[in-house]
């Protein structure tokens, strides 16, 4: 290959295993772990690494107590990065997908709330039928729709809407995007046992007379409920954010504080705690987790074979 100008960088008779080294460095921040996983040697990575910082210019990764840390070069070079990837693995990827010989690895965002109520379903049948892929998932984040956008990751779970108020309608999909709904969720209320609102005429007054829990859901702000109630100009008495279901449950088993959360996930755990449950006295439409993934990887034979299992198994169980 000659030499081709990409902005300050000379890439001279480029090696594309190159790019998987520092692919996989990005991820792991460890010469160790990442030689693991290329199945190489420590020295091997450590002279691909001397390479790439060549190629680039800049030392791409520095040493710290912690491990690896990326420059700012790094950062920036990590979307396109993932994307030139995928982009040339699907140049060399046989037509025929064949999930037991499958070395492949792929990238999901998901909603907390939905490992529990999508993994145990869909993980057995991907284990038997494809030992050797790898899943790398992360939470779905205020990023994730836009590095599902981007192609950056291959598939995200998450919440959407069907209740016409809401800003996350299914209806507001980016049409770059193809979706499938998976399962659907009610919200309901906790609170403690002998919480002072069940001596009380259960209502909209009650419910917002007491104080309130709040999780934040996959960087979502505010719920449709919170939604709902500054269209009627009323709103919660939020008295703690929190960040998982498990902890915030704790939390109000031994409180006077209401706690909001989705049926689905809530049924799981409430063996661990003695609670009682109402319904949130509003009215609108349950929500759904949604599978979601770019148009680019539709015909994409070893994405389809995922996303087919994840539905198929998920769907059977619900």
């Amino acid at each position: 290959m000659s030499i081709i100008p990409y902005g300050n960088v000379k890439l001279n008779k480029l090696d594309l295993n190159l790019l998987k080294v520092l692919e996989i460095l990005l991820e792991e921040l460890n010469v160790t772990a990442t030689a693991n996983r290329l199945h190489l040697t420590q020295s091997a990575v450590s002279k691909h690494l001397a390479r790439l910082r060549g190629m680039f210019g800049d030392q791409l990764f520095e040493r710290t107590a912690q491990g690896l840390k990326a420059t700012p070069r790094a950062l920036e070079l990590a979307p396109q990065l993932r994307q030139i990837i995928q982009q040339l693995e699907q140049l060399t990827r046989p037509v025929v997908f064949e999930p037991a010989l499958s070395q492949r690895q792929f990238h999901i965002h998901m909603l907390d709330t939905a490992y529990s109520l999508t993994f145990p379903f869909f993980m057995p049948n991907l284990l038997t039928q494809a030992p050797s892929i790898r899943l790398k998932t992360k939470t779905w984040n205020s990023n994730s729709l836009d590095e599902l956008l981007n192609c950056e990751i291959d598939m995200g779970i998450a919440c959407r809407e069907w209740d016409r108020r809401s800003p996350i309608h299914m209806k507001d999909i980016p049409p770059e995007l193809n979706h499938q709904e998976l399962l659907r969720d009610h919200s309901l209320c906790l609170v403690r046992e002998d919480h002072p609102a069940l001596s009380q005429k259960w209502n909209i007054n009650t419910f917002l007379q007491h104080r309130h829990i709040h999780v934040s859901l996959g960087g979502t702000e505010h719920w449709l409920l919170d939604e709902i109630l500054k269209m009627e100009k009323r709103h919660r008495d939020i008295a703690i954010d929190m960040p998982d279901f498990y902890s915030a449950m704790s939390l109000c088993e031994q409180s006077d504080l209401i706690l909001c959360a989705p049926a689905r996930h809530v049924a799981k755990l409430a063996a661990s705690f003695k609670l009682h449950v109402l319904n949130i006295p509003i009215e609108f439409n349950s929500g759904a987790y949604v599978l979601l993934w770019h148009k680019h990887f539709e015909h994409d034979s070893g994405h389809r074979w995922l996303r087919e299992l994840i539905i198929k198994s998920i769907h059977e169980h619900n």
